[in-house]
């Protein structure tokens, strides 16, 4: 690593190997421990905090797959994986597990990750393959090998290259700084109505940064070295656009990020939110209210889990956006049952009188009930799942907005937390149906001040009335309006918000009460004005009448009675002096 420390973010959740590590570590000079985390989401969260300030605080992420045991855990590891490389495709990483399974071990090399050793290993040669990690190879541990020494070796069959390791980080430094540069030129080519002549000069400025980079490729890197690291190189620069086509409003440049690159800068940014508290702010009861704080939590991030494996299937079934609105409720359908059977546990069971029941099986028996209340209503499925899955644009307020735009990007991460929350209601929705007062449900799953019998019935109340607030005037009203009501993780906890759409179809559906309560809200709407007009009208002639008229009278009258009295007081006078 030339003469720069090595800067590591160790993520280990097992704390007394994270101690241990963290003490050999600390005692070698060129090693520095920039941060050493239990959980993945920590690891993002420091990762997001490093990235605006200096992101040359972390060269290399040490991490465990999994806890070892569970396959949900590892299956979790590989995904965690495959989000940290599409955010942060420049920064090594390098296993440090006890998973020996060449299965996993092999769709984590598949995916990118950058090396592997077992736990174990002596220091000396663990530190002597992260450096290698670091400086751009890559390093995984065969047990036929007697040390990790030989095995680095073997990696390459010819000799050290001259100044290798110093010449790879002037390579990653500059690429990364042009990287930076250069998604900040194309974010601003892809701004709709940019003027001709900005476009331009973007343009040129983009064709020179992909020349720089071209030219730090062909001149820092060896052809054997570029063979190994499999960095394409071409006898001539990457093409560019010319600037006529530069000019030319269609001829976009390729989308900034891929569908999968911004669907994990998404889930970033919600998995980040969840770290905030997980208090209801609002008015309106929700169903995982009901839940302690961190099974809320824990239920938000599987179902966050189950959403981006949901996704990568439907990119290998090679889906078509056509097709999206037929399989919408299926979709979901799929991904609250997942969440059910994992939160709960698949193979669960609670004893009822003399009988044992399976969990999950038994809170699946409430679907018809949980789509028609919940699922079915949640809005802008089809927008959110467009939007990760091919880039759509964004409509807010009637305008259209760039996938990669900040107001899109804002709009996705406020559909995205709505649409976690509703699948979470759905998936404790059933349970308050049939096992809400069972004790060991309560004891695995209830916040402390709604253990009671008492307050279990109470909430189950509050809920009752929102269904029904909801059927017969919140939901006419927002129609009527043009709106969702959405819920969104704030700072301060879970909050409400509205968000502009035209449901005039859903208007025209109206019927009994709902239609009711538009007519009403329609009929305010229009004699409103008319009572402001008359009530100021009236207001205005009574003010007339009590300051002009009575006012006015009742001010002569007290004038008379003063000078009547003042009279009576001077004859007084007069009469005493004589």
């Amino acid at each position: 690593m030339s003469d720069r420390p090595l800067k590591l973010l160790l993520i280990d959740q097992d704390p007394i190997f994270r101690l241990g590590l963290r003490v050999a570590l600390e005692a070698i000079s060129d090693l520095q421990i920039t941060a050493v985390v239990e959980s993945y989401t920590a690891a993002l969260q420091i990762l997001v905090e490093i990235a605006g300030q200096d992101p040359n605080q972390v060269n290399l992420v040490v991490l465990e797959l999994g806890n070892g045991r569970s396959t949900t855990s590892q299956q979790l590891g590989l995904q965690f994986c495959r989000q940290l490389i599409a955010l942060y495709p420049n920064l090594p990483i390098f296993l440090l597990s006890s998973i020996q399974e060449q299965g996993l071990l092999l769709a984590a090399k598949s995916i990118g990750v950058n090396g592997y050793s077992p736990k174990g290993t002596p220091v000396s040669e663990l530190v002597i393959a992260m450096q290698q990690v670091a400086a751009g190879g890559s390093y995984w541990f065969d047990p036929t090998q007697t040390s990790i020494t030989e095995a680095i070796n073997r990696v390459s069959t010819h000799p050290p290259f001259p100044l290798f390791k110093l010449r790879n980080n002037l390579r990653l430094s500059g690429i990364g700084y042009i990287n930076a540069t250069l998604a900040a030129v194309t974010t601003q080519l892809q701004v709709p109505g940019i003027p001709v002549l900005d476009r331009a000069i973007l343009a040129g400025q983009r064709r020179e940064l992909l020349a720089a980079r071209w030219l730090l490729n062909k001149l820092l890197v060896s052809p054997q070295e570029r063979q190994e690291d499999k960095i394409p190189v071409t006898d001539e620069p990457p093409a560019s656009p010319s600037l006529s086509s530069a000019i030319q409003q269609n001829q976009m440049p390729p989308p900034l990020l891929t569908t999968a690159a911004l669907q994990s800068a998404l889930f970033a940014s919600c998995i980040t939110k969840l770290q905030f508290p997980l208090e209801n702010v609002t008015d309106t009861p929700l169903e995982i209210d009901i839940l302690r704080e961190q099974k809320k939590r824990e239920l938000l991030y599987l179902i966050l889990q189950k959403l981006a494996q949901q996704l990568d299937e439907l990119r290998v079934s090679q889906i078509e956006i056509s097709q999206l609105s037929g399989v919408k409720s299926t979709l979901i359908s799929d991904l609250w049952q997942g969440a059910i059977t994992d939160f709960f546990g698949k193979f669960s069971l609670i004893k009822l009188g003399k009988e044992n029941i399976e969990i999950v099986n038994l809170l699946l028996q409430n679907t018809q009930v949980v789509q028609t209340e919940i699922l079915n209503k949640i809005p802008l499925i089809f927008e959110l799942y467009s939007y990760l899955l091919f880039q759509t644009e964004m409509y807010i307020d009637n305008a259209s907005y760039a996938a990669v735009s900040v107001e899109a990007k804002t709009q996705a991460s406020m559909i995205l937390e709505n649409f976690l929350i509703q699948i979470a209601n759905g998936v404790v929705q059933p349970l308050l149906n049939s096992l809400a007062d069972v004790e060991i449900i309560k004891q695995n799953f209830y916040s402390s001040r709604l253990i009671s019998t008492r307050e279990i019935e109470r909430f189950r109340n509050e809920l009752s009335w929102k269904y029904r607030y909801n059927n017969y005037i919140n939901e006419a009203q927002a129609i009527f309006e043009s709106r969702y009501e959405i819920f969104v993780i704030a700072p301060r906890g879970i909050a409400k918000t509205s968000i502009y759409a035209p449901r005039n179809q859903e208007l025209a559906k109206l019927s009994n009460i709902p239609l009711f309560v538009t007519l009403i809200l329609e009929f305010s709407d229009a004699i409103a004005p008319r009572l402001k007009s008359l009530v100021a009208f009236l207001g205005s002639g009574i003010v007339f009448i009590l300051t002009q008229i009575i006012g006015r009278g009742l001010g002569l009258i007290g004038r008379g009675i003063l000078q009547g009295i003042g009279s009576v007081s001077l004859i007084e006078k007069n009469f005493k002096r004589k």
